[in-house]
């Protein structure tokens, strides 16, 4: 992680308290931790009495729109909303925010940067950045617990999905014994594990099954099967009506082969870009996030992604071949 100055949850609530328009951003193309954040969040600010406007580039997905709070997640707009504070959640740097949230909060004089990913750039004025949390879904937790701001029925929901999602169910590495006590205290509060972990785990769309017979159908293993990769198509997704979110979490299903070592998986966007979304089974074998660093992603050591202009066939060989030299 760069060296940055860091700030205290008791700062950060400091800053929070003193404003009363508070708008509360989360990283485009947003998963369950940026949505379970942000929503999160603004209902705890909400309860408090502050005004707040939860925003985000590309909305809320249709994946999560079972979240109680989903409805107030808004795409950004011609309107001023006038806040005095700003808080960036779950975003690693600023153009994740997306252009037009980035312009909602070019006039506001005060900025909050809560994150967990070892590549956060370190802006705003206010930075709460902590890479052994596994989800900003658990700052969030502590920031409410430690400086007395509620949780709310609304937030307790949407903070047991944002960890559960960004552990993998708590099952990846990073999960700690601080997260299973804060998921049973979440519990506790009133949280429906079952019900909730039905919602997000088990009620895909058939398309998402189209999809996942498209990409096994193009599946490849490489360097002496350590490297696992499939490519998602423009004319495929138009062909099968896909959305951003439908693709979630699928490659952890071939990260899962015995011999893979790094899980890649290659998607082809408008404009002539590529977005690039890896996963390492070990950091001992592959840091993908030294290896997205190398084409202007980031993230964590074992879950990355970037975005490269170029051709997609020609990307996805640059990418592999990168990939190859790096494992250990």
């Amino acid at each position: 992680m760069p060296e940055i100055v860091q700030h205290s949850l008791a700062e950060i609530a400091t800053a929070i308290r003193a404003a009363e328009r508070i708008l509360v951003l989360g990283h485009v193309r947003p998963d369950g931790d940026a949505i379970g954040s942000q929503i999160a969040l603004g209902s705890s600010l909400s309860e408090i009495g502050k005004e707040v406007l939860v925003l985000n580039e590309d909305g809320c997905p249709s994946n999560l729109l079972f979240l109680p709070g989903s409805d107030l997640v808004s795409r950004p707009g011609s309107g001023d909303f006038g806040a005095d504070l700003c808080v960036a959640l779950d975003t690693a740097n600023r153009e994740r925010l997306g252009i037009g949230c980035l312009a909602a909060a070019a006039d506001i004089p005060k900025l909050i940067n809560i994150d967990h990913h070892v590549s956060n750039e370190g802006y705003g004025d206010l930075i709460y950045v902590d890479i052994s949390a596994p989800a900003t879904g658990e700052i969030i937790f502590e920031l409410l617990e430690q400086e007395g701001l509620p949780l709310t029925s609304t937030a307790r929901d949407c903070l047991f999905v944002a960890i559960s999602t960004d552990t993998g169910a708590f099952r990846y590495p990073a999960t700690t014994a601080r997260t299973y006590e804060i998921a049973a205290e979440l519990i506790r509060s009133g949280a429906d594990c079952g019900a909730l972990s039905s919602s997000v785990y088990e009620c895909y769309p058939f398309r998402r099954l189209e999809l996942l017979r498209e990409l096994l159908g193009v599946l490849r293993l490489s360097s002496g099967g350590r490297v696992a990769s499939w490519a998602l198509d423009i004319g495929t997704k138009l062909r099968l009506s896909l959305k951003p979110e439908d693709s979630e979490s699928l490659t952890d299903l071939i990260r899962a082969v015995d011999t893979v070592d790094v899980a890649v998986f290659f998607e082809e966007l408008d404009g002539g870009a590529v977005r690039i979304s890896m996963r390492s089974k070990r950091v001992a074998a592959a840091d993908v996030c030294e290896i997205c660093t190398c084409f202007g992603g980031g993230g964590h050591p074992l879950a990355s992604g970037a975005r490269v202009k170029g051709e997609l066939d020609h990307v996805i060989e640059e990418v592999l071949c990168k990939i190859h030299d790096s494992l250990r």
